[in-house]
């Protein structure tokens, strides 16, 4: 096949998938949907809670300075 037969072919093929709309089965899709609301049991591990780390919090904060604060002039 020559290149202009095969990017007709192509275009042919990619038009034909960009508009194609099967029948949608809502009746289906509703029982499917509504099986979900049934969970099956879960098979993730419980994380335990994260501990409470308000009391570290600001610590240390007044050793160290902010991002902004250090390069607050601009070059260029």
């Amino acid at each position: 096949m020559g290149r202009g037969r095969q990017k007709a072919k192509a275009t042919k093929q990619a038009r034909d998938i960009k508009y194609y709309s099967p029948n949608t089965d809502y009746s289906a899709l509703q029982k499917e949907l509504g099986e979900t609301t049934r969970r099956a049991p879960s098979h993730h591990i419980e994380l335990p809670p994260e501990p409470d780390y308000s009391a570290y919090e600001d610590k240390y904060a007044d050793q160290f300075q902010d991002d902004d604060e250090v390069d607050s002039r601009r070059i260029g």
